[in-house]
């Protein structure tokens, strides 16, 4: 048992650091580093022990592994056509489509490396080997911890309720994303309500391109309509992103109550990201999420991990530039061992 003991002690760190605050990245790595320990423990124990069983258990995991890998891509590749039929090209659209491709391509270029043997493709297929094994590590562990953080209680009071804006329709129409964005912060509201106090919702959101009012008017239209107390509303009116969205609903607060705690209502795929937004901006926040339509979730998940790369590039670039090096040096040993 003595093998498990790192992948014991990596969880014990992560539910302190979750305890600690839920809304950090690391707590994701933490939590799929883990995973990774435990997952080659079992597998060592497994093929020490030299059963058939365990010989047994090697090979079915390799071959639902690759099942998975298969269906994985043919599962993005579908989703990406799905979504450009539905909501149109743009780039964030061809998210699904653009996984898939990358993967076939990855795949390919492996094998090729493999027959061919030459030095030039087996130290790019070690780079890109390599870069494609860590991203597809930390897009599990955002995916498996986002999952978690999303059905972690808010169990605290909160003096507000703030409402991301995603777009109108039509330049004036709550779009069904923000709809549900709305419900859902009615539910969250409501139950504050039920523990003691009238919590204040804020519709956070500006007037964005080929819109006719500001997002946060809409939604407090919207609001109002079904019967929400419009003295409970309060509106922000200058945002565009998800950090003004954030840092401006905080300044709302802060004059209010400075001492306010809250809650923020986005959607599902967003929740994990706006997360670690109101914790970099020093928001007092824990985030709440809204059902997402099945076949726009892949897209969106895919379009947060890569913001969240992007927010965390330096360490990323690092790790990258560690891999590329990685396949120089298996160039150079290949070349070296060929002249040899």
């Amino acid at each position: 048992m003595v093998v498990y003991a790192p992948a014991a002690l990596l969880f014990l760190v992560f539910c302190a650091s979750v305890l600690h605050d839920r809304r950090k990245f690391s707590n994701a790595v933490i939590l799929g580093v883990a995973a990774l320990c435990a997952v080659a423990a079992w597998l060592y124990r497994l093929i020490r022990s030299e059963s058939a069983s365990g010989a047994v258990a090697v090979w079915s995991l390799l071959v639902l592994g690759a099942v998975a890998f298969l269906v994985l891509t043919c599962f993005l590749f579908l989703n990406g056509v799905q979504m450009l039929r539905k909501e149109g090209r743009s780039l964030s659209n061809l998210l699904s489509l653009l996984a898939a491709l990358g993967i076939i391509g990855v795949v390919a270029l492996l094998v090729t490396a493999a027959f061919l043997r030459t030095p030039v493709l087996i130290g790019v297929a070690t780079a890109t080997g390599g870069l494609a094994l860590y991203v597809s590590f930390l897009f599990l562990c955002f995916v498996c911890y986002a999952f978690l953080y999303g059905r972690l209680r808010v169990r605290r009071k909160a003096d507000f309720v703030v409402v991301l804006g995603s777009g109108l329709a039509d330049g004036s129409t709550v779009t069904p994303l923000l709809a549900s964005r709305l419900k859902r912060a009615r539910e969250v509201h409501a139950r504050l309500s039920r523990r003691g106090g009238s919590p204040v919702l804020i519709a956070s959101g500006g007037q964005g391109p080929g819109e006719d009012v500001p997002e946060s008017h809409a939604m407090a239209d919207h609001l109002v309509a079904d019967g929400f107390p419009p003295h409970l509303i309060e509106r922000e009116d200058r945002s565009t992103t998800t950090e003004e969205n954030l840092l401006l609903s905080k300044a709302i607060m802060e004059r209010a109550k400075p001492d306010y705690r809250c809650v923020v209502v986005t959607n599902n795929y967003h929740a994990f990201r706006a997360a670690l937004t109101a914790r970099r901006v020093g928001l007092r926040a824990q985030v709440v999420g809204s059902p997402t339509a099945a076949y726009f979730w892949p897209s969106a998940t895919l379009r947060e991990f890569t913001a969240i790369l992007v927010a965390h590039r330096r360490t990323n670039m690092v790790a990258c530039w560690l891999i590329v090096l990685a396949g120089a040096a298996a160039w150079w040993g290949s070349a070296h061992h060929g002249f040899g």
